[in-house]
């Protein structure tokens, strides 16, 4: 199933640019997750659902095995220009987290946006830049856990000036039946 990456303006003009989906390989995984602790989630892929992959690993110093649920889209035409979507639930399991990591070069104030359908859903902002790109967290709740599930697509923007934005598409199908399966 292809993508593609879209130029969005604040004025909603949009100019369609090529770009392909990857799933994420497994060292792609392990670099951009490998500084944070709690999403380390590079290892072996656990099991496929829909454009979706369960990763688990125990990272160092852990007790037991931790899970995400991760996709990624990388531009084909920018190699700097692609998104990781990692989900997750906290080891206590009383928190659900999505935590998107960017490129390098965005505008941090703008934040993350996220249409869901191509309905504006918020803004998310970014909480660190890593070696890698930079990560927004957003504590998922159960309304925007049921906007995912209900969605068919996800389009994540990142800014690189207050007025241009660029947005990833990103396929939903699997994201329930994935998160249901997450331990």
């Amino acid at each position: 199933m292809g993508c593609s990456k879209r130029r969005v303006t604040t004025a909603g003009r949009r100019n369609r640019v090529g770009a392909g989906c990857l799933l994420a390989a497994l060292l792609e995984v392990a670099l951009v997750l490998g500084v944070s602790a709690t999403a380390h989630a590079q290892g072996a892929v656990r099991s496929v659902h829909g454009d979706w992959q369960i990763r688990c690993d125990t990272p160092p110093g852990a007790q037991s095995e931790q899970c995400a649920l991760i996709q990624s889209v990388v531009a084909e035409d920018r190699s700097n220009a692609g998104l990781t979507v990692i989900v997750l639930k906290t080891a206590d399991q009383k928190s659900k987290l999505m935590r998107v990591v960017a490129p390098l070069g965005v505008l941090l104030p703008s934040g993350l946006g996220l249409k869901l359908d191509n309905q504006d859903v918020g803004r998310a902002g970014f909480v660190r830049c890593l070696p890698n790109g930079c990560v927004a967290e957003v504590v998922m709740d159960d309304k925007l856990l049921a906007q995912l599930r209900g969605a068919k697509t996800a389009t994540f923007i990142i800014f690189e000036t207050p007025e241009e934005g660029i947005g990833f598409p990103l396929s939903l199908n699997g994201l329930g039946e994935g998160f249901d399966k997450l331990p």
